[in-house]
């Protein structure tokens, strides 16, 4: 297989002599198509040879390549590598606050400065450019997770010309293909490479007090069933009683790891002092044979020669037993040192925390995981499966393991039951941590319309799985219109839509009113029926037989009122009595008072009952009723005509309203319309159905544009502190911040374009500079250095404006850090100011690790001063002059 262009051709058999997985050909075929890659597959499966490949076809046409990297120390490390394999000449590098050569056809960077040179505004003016670069690879393109920093990828992503090649280097994740389809969409042609195959296969142990013992079954999909049963012995005891008498001592797995040939191995213990409390525990243990141990204590001599401030006694007497720990309190130079070692064979066993699996190139033919569960700032949680993949990935080096192992340990919570589910769950899915930032809007909008800045934000994998996740909201939309369009067709065959519409409209007015009107008909005639209920039980207990009633009620089923004679009254056990009644209908009753409805007391009465005899069969109960006789049927015959019920003149005004809207709605046009309820329901439901869509819309549109509103607040924001003009134009505040990186670009603007610290020393300035950099999370530390009074002057000054930030922040619903930290700053200036390294770590209780890290954080501010536009001259001078202050070993980078 070869390259072929202008300037000759490539041998592949010859830069690769060896034989390639068919991934990895996949991939350089898919290179040579001109495609960008996905190149998903278990760390330690030869991944970075596609990487590597891509810089030899680019070099062969005389172009360019960029090779970016989650960390500093990752890119450092390629730093070393890419010089060893491709000569020094060609080979630079650009991080925070180092820049090496970086002209070269080789540019190693962290991924945040690519992103920042995609910008195309100040940010990115750091002495390169994009000209003549034709491949970008995108080292641990899982760090996509990463909460805090994940968003960068995706700008570069999104950013990138789509004329550049990119080769996204991932470790196993659940949801390749999304991600493939999405650099696909918003870039360009893209190929999915994935594998699951590891070129050295990967065992699961356990250990636990007993010995090592396999994790998983024969068909590696459950937990080895001879565990569970170890489990189940000590009766009566509770189950974090059993597993602590389970649990091995660490020499005990070291011991077992050495017997069975499995070391050397990285030791995941998960807080730095786990690690060195291990280490200490290992200290009677001597892990090297005499020529490992000669070897290893020559290289370690030459560097304590050349570096001996990095020397601890404790460190050293390990090292030279083959035992390290490696953790973010320990000097960068000496984890370096320790990763060398590691690499070359000379350390056989390293304790590390999770970072040591982030991507630094650390094989072991074992790793083994103290704990399953980890403290984080969410609380205690189990690992989940992808960090647990990504520690196990370290096992096994290529070419010179048959295999590699995974130990897991029996804890006092955890045991073999969750280490099966782990090792059997597979990848977590890459999610989306993208964020607008203040650097994004600013720096977007000084080179895009507001129009065009939308539509890149929302090219995002967020949106992107967003729009993935709302699928089923849009397809239920989509049902409801197709709904609407039947509905509309039914409709539209009786008249014009809107026509009907608006009559329908009407139509249900009037009988909404027509149902009103009835109600308050109802309630009047309830009303009137009490009140002349009252009146009628008086009256009645003075009628006398002969006068005339109408009856209706329960006890007198009749559909309408029936005009009755009162012949008798017989007392009941109520205080009213019972009414015996002969009807117009010839029929007998007998009544209760409520069945009484109207009293003709004004007319003469009927002398005739005087004579008639009551059914000698009717009890004398309400209700009961009986025929009449010939002689009662012409008493009846000759009942007057008179009204069946006297009604109350509110109640016949109600009755005529009733009747006129009753009217009215005969007379409406769509009275008249056949099929008339059928239609009404369909007029009723397009309504609804236009209702529930325009809802459903909106809530969706929220949805999908929940990055733009973040952005918008963001702007908002700017404008407030004149950092963008109403026509979102930057204004020169908004030039200076945009050309800042922090997790608060406008926070940073402010405050170094505030004036305040225009007339500080240099090593007051950086000072300042650290305590608008870092954040203190550890409120135990302490240093016994006390903080000048120009620097805590200066930073006082600054508390109104940011109390005002944090006002605006909370009212745009903007989350985004603001420090002003005071506790540790003043290790920055004694540092500045010259103090030796010893002296300077016996004045705080910090790790060296984190002192190293408060100078570095603090030097990245600095070095970004003096490029700021519009700063204060005398300010970029004195953060040049810190910088040299503060840029001195071990601080600074050993990059040899």
């Amino acid at each position: 297989m070869k390259i072929s262009d202008n300037s000759g051709q490539l041998d592949i058999e010859q830069l690769f002599p060896f034989k390639l997985d068919d991934f990895q050909q996949q991939a350089i075929a898919a290179l040579e198509a001109r495609k960008s890659v996905v190149v998903c597959a278990p760390t330690g499966s030869g991944k970075t040879l596609i990487g590597e490949y891509a810089i030899h076809a680019a070099l062969a046409r005389g172009r360019r390549v960029f090779y970016t990297t989650p960390l500093k120390a990752l890119s450092n490390q390629k730093l070393r590598d890419f010089r060893h394999e491709f000569g020094t000449e060609k080979v630079g590098i650009v991080t925070g606050d180092v820049s090496i050569n970086r002209e070269a056809p080789i540019l190693v960077m962290t991924t945040e400065i690519f992103r920042n040179m995609l910008y195309g505004t100040p940010i990115g003016q750091i002495g390169t450019s994009l000209t003549g670069v034709e491949t970008v690879v995108l080292d641990e393109c899982h760090y996509m997770n990463d909460r805090q920093r994940g968003t960068v990828w995706e700008e570069s992503i999104v950013y990138c010309p789509r004329e550049i090649q990119l080769v996204a280097l991932s470790a196993t994740i659940a949801n390749s293909e999304q991600l493939t389809d999405w650099i696909n969409q918003v870039h360009g042609p893209t190929e999915l490479i994935y594998s699951d195959f590891r070129p050295v296969p990967l065992e699961y142990h356990f250990c636990n007090q007993k010995g090592v013992f396999p994790l998983l079954n024969n068909n590696k999909t459950k937990m080895n069933p001879l565990l569970g049963k170890q489990k189940r012995r000590s009766p009566g005891k509770s189950p974090s009683e059993k597993n602590k008498e389970m649990v091995p001592a660490l020499t005990t797995v070291l011991s077992q790891l050495q017997q069975r040939q499995m070391l050397p191995a990285i030791y995941f213990i998960f807080s730095r002092r786990g690690c060195d409390k291990a280490v200490e525990e290992a200290s009677n243990l001597s892990l090297l044979n005499p020529a490992e141990a000669e070897r290893l204590r020559q290289h370690l001599d030459k560097f304590l020669t050349r570096y001996p401030e990095v020397a601890r006694t404790n460190q050293v007497e390990l090292l030279y037993r083959g035992i390290a720990a490696h953790h973010a309190g320990i000097l960068p130079a000496w984890k370096g040192l320790v990763e060398e070692l590691f690499q070359q064979g000379s350390i056989k066993v390293v304790f590390a925390t999770e970072t040591l699996a982030a991507g630094i190139n650390m094989p072991a033919r074992t790793t083994v995981i103290s704990s399953l569960s980890k403290r984080t700032d969410r609380g205690h949680r189990l690992l989940n499966p992808s960090e647990f993949l990504q520690m196990a990935g370290r096992a096994g080096r290529r070419g010179m393991d048959a295999r590699g192992y995974l130990v897991t340990v029996q804890t006092r919570f955890e045991g073999a039951k969750e280490a099966a589910y782990l090792a059997t769950a597979g990848a977590d899915p890459s999610i989306s941590q993208f964020t607008p930032s203040y650097g994004m809007v600013l720096n977007l909008l000084q080179t895009h319309t507001l129009l065009e800045a939308r539509e890149l934000v929302e090219r995002s994998f967020g949106q992107y799985l967003a729009n993935l996740a709302l699928k089923p909201q849009q397809q239920a939309i989509a049902g409801m219109a197709r709904q609407l369009t039947q509905v509309e067709s039914y409709i539209a065959s009786y008249g014009d839509l809107e026509t009907l519409g608006e009559q329908s409209a009407s139509y249900e007015k009037l009988r909404q009113r027509f149902k009103e009107e009835q109600r308050l008909l109802k309630t009047l005639q309830q009303q009137a029926h009490k009140l002349q209920a009252k009146e009628m039980t008086v009256a009645l207990n003075f009628a006398v037989a002969g006068t005339y009633l109408s009856l209706k009620g329960k006890n007198v089923a009749v559909s309408s009122p029936l005009l009755a004679a009162l012949v008798a009254k017989r007392a009941s056990r109520g205080q009213s009595p019972d009414l015996i009644c002969l009807g117009r209908d010839n029929r007998w009753y007998v009544a209760a008072v409520s069945d009484v409805v109207a009293l003709h007391a004004d007319v003469p009465r009927c002398q005739q009952v005087d004579r008639l005899q009551l059914p000698a069969d009717m009890p004398v109960k309400p209700g009961q009723c009986r025929s009449g006789t010939e002689d009662t049927a012409e008493i009846a015959r000759y009942m007057p005509q008179l009204p069946s019920q006297m009604l109350a003149p509110e109640v016949e005004q109600q009755l005529e309203r009733v009747a006129q809207v009753q009217a009215l709605l005969e007379a409406h046009p769509i009275h008249a319309l056949r099929d008339r309820a059928t239609v009404l329901k369909r007029i009723a439901r397009r309504t609804q159905l236009t209702t529930e869509i325009e809802t459903e819309r909106k809530r969706l549109d929220k949805l999908q544009s929940r990055h733009w509103e973040e952005f918008l607040d963001l702007i908002a924001v700017l404008q407030e502190f004149d950092a963008l003009t109403g026509d979102l134009q930057a204004t020169e505040l908004g030039k200076a911040a945009a050309a800042i990186r922090g997790e608060n670009e406008l926070w940073l603007g402010l405050a170094l374009m505030s004036g305040e610290f225009n007339q500080l020393d240099p090593h007051h300035f950086a000072a300042a500079c650290a305590a608008l950099a870092l954040e203190n999370t550890r409120p135990d530390s302490w240093t016994s250095y006390e903080t000048s009074v120009e620097v805590e002057r200066a930073l006082d000054r600054l508390r109104s404006l940011r109390h005002r930030l944090f006002q605006q922040q909370r009212r745009h619903r903007v989350a985004l850090p603001i420090w002003l930290e005071y506790d540790l700053i003043a290790l920055v200036e004694n540092w500045a100011l010259g103090t030796e390294w010893e002296q300077l770590l016996e004045n705080t209780s910090l790790d060296e690790g984190d002192v190293v890290r408060i100078l570095r954080r603090t030097l990245d501010l600095l070095s970004q001063v003096p490029h700021l536009p519009y700063a204060a001259e005398q300010l970029k001078k004195n953060a040049y002059r810190a910088s040299l202050s503060i840029d001195r070993f071990p601080v600074k980078e050993v990059m040899d």
